[in-house]
């Protein structure tokens, strides 16, 4: 199979999972939030091997260098193949202690609020 030289850049980022669809990735890059340079990439920008991008997603800002060129959406054990994720540690530190206060705002188990059998219980000792 012949190895095609032209691949679009809203493409590639969908089939290497950065962005669940391809038009997901296209609107990110009409957004700006796709960087090559420095400069907003359009999503028509034929990708290159060793070229770097920065990508903002709604969970992280990746730095990426293209490995090889990904033409199909394939598992994501393979798709990390492709790229390599030159994220710079501050970023990563920033998402690990964002991750470490998140909070549901959900109560604990078994604490808060007596259940209605624990509630009759109460109700039975008090009455006594």
């Amino acid at each position: 199979m012949p190895e095609k030289e032209k691949l679009r850049l809203d493409k590639y980022l969908w089939a290497i999972r950065l962005f669940k669809t391809r038009t997901m990735a296209a609107a990110a890059c009409d957004t700006g939030k796709v960087k090559f340079n420095g400069t907003a990439a359009k999503a028509s920008k034929h990708v290159s091997v060793n070229e770097e991008y920065e990508v903002k997603t709604e969970a992280k800002r990746w730095r990426i260098k293209v490995a090889e060129l990904l033409h199909n959406r394939v598992a994501y054990s393979e798709a990390i193949k492709y790229y390599i994720d030159i994220t710079p540690a501050e970023e990563i530190e920033r998402l690990q202690y964002q991750a470490a206060s998140f909070h549901t705002g959900k109560r604990p188990s078994k604490i808060g609020r007596p259940t209605k059998k624990e509630r009759r219980d109460l109700d039975d000792f008090l009455s006594e």
